[in-house]
């Protein structure tokens, strides 16, 4: 993309801890090391349940000393604030629902920088994102938008889609391991910490398992949905998989799906039932590590 472009992301929402527990407390209930956050840059983090099931993905940062902000899709947030709170118990954190002073930004077509790096401006932030050129914004509300021709939210989901990445989304809350949509391989899971809700199944999965799903990266005819599920040509009566993310644009859409690693060796992929929408792999723009 020739020249930087935005969108105004109405479907996030930000949560603030703040408090002189607030980085020991995240820290204790996040997949990401908090403990050693500096200045220049954020974290990608999800909250998982003891199961190891993801609750929520987020990125954080910090934003002053002793505060600490959470970008996450609004359709999460309140559970996400509510379920953090119950166990703040006697740790100086306060927790509040910050979405009514930050405006988040998608920004398309900006410098390619190491993912998760944090340039601040003023009390506004850019955090790039996994992928070429993206990057998000976190900027008071009453701030001018960001400069940039306007995008839709289809190009931005596309983008999204494209890059291999996907967000827990209200459909999705529990349906994966961080590993089922490559969390890890994005700088999700720091596995030397200490103890987090999950932590022992997230390692578990990662040193002792065979990983049988992971994010994949199609392309096919039509709209798509997340939490739609995915079928095998060869098994109509299961699902295959699911979508985490998708963007819909002239017909098409780009489709990030959790997908049985088995359900690509042979047949095809379909999207709704065995009979919808034949989907196309494309190849993750990242590299999955080998497993052991």
């Amino acid at each position: 993309m020739s020249q930087t472009s935005q969108l105004r992301l109405a479907d996030w929402g930000v949560i603030r801890a703040q408090g002189a527990d607030a980085t020991s407390f995240l820290h204790s209930q996040l997949t990401q090391d908090f403990a050693l956050l500096g200045r220049d840059h954020a974290r990608l983090a999800g909250f998982c349940t003891a199961k190891g099931r993801l609750l929520a993905t987020m990125v954080g940062w910090k934003q002053a000393d002793e505060e600490i902000l959470l970008a996450l899709p609004a359709e999460t947030l309140a559970a996400t604030l509510k379920r953090l709170s119950m166990f703040v118990l006697r740790a100086k954190c306060k927790l509040t629902d910050a979405s009514a002073e930050y405006a988040v930004y998608g920004l398309l077509g900006t410098p390619t920088a190491e993912a998760w790096t944090l340039v601040r401006d003023g009390d506004a932030v850019q955090i790039a994102l996994p992928g070429s050129g993206r990057a998000l914004r976190v900027q008071p509300v009453g701030a001018p938008a960001p400069a940039g021709v306007a995008i839709t939210a289809d190009d931005w989901a596309w983008a999204e889609a494209e890059a291999g990445t996907a967000w827990v989304r209200g459909a999705t809350v529990e349906a994966f391991v961080p590993q089922m949509i490559n969390f890890e391989v994005l700088g999700g899971v720091n596995f030397k910490k200490g103890c987090y809700p999950g932590q022992e199944i997230v390692a578990r999965s990662q040193y002792r398992g065979t990983l049988k799903r992971r994010l994949q990266v199609f392309e096919a005819d039509g709209a798509a949905t997340v939490g739609q599920e995915i079928f095998h040509s060869a098994d109509p009566e299961q699902p295959a998989g699911v979508v985490a993310g998708a963007g819909s644009r002239g017909g098409r859409s780009v489709i990030a799906a959790e997908i049985k690693l088995a359900a690509l060796e042979a047949g095809s992929l379909h999207l709704g039932s065995a009979a919808g929408a034949a989907l196309q792999p494309r190849a993750l723009p990242y590299e999955i590590p080998p497993q052991d």
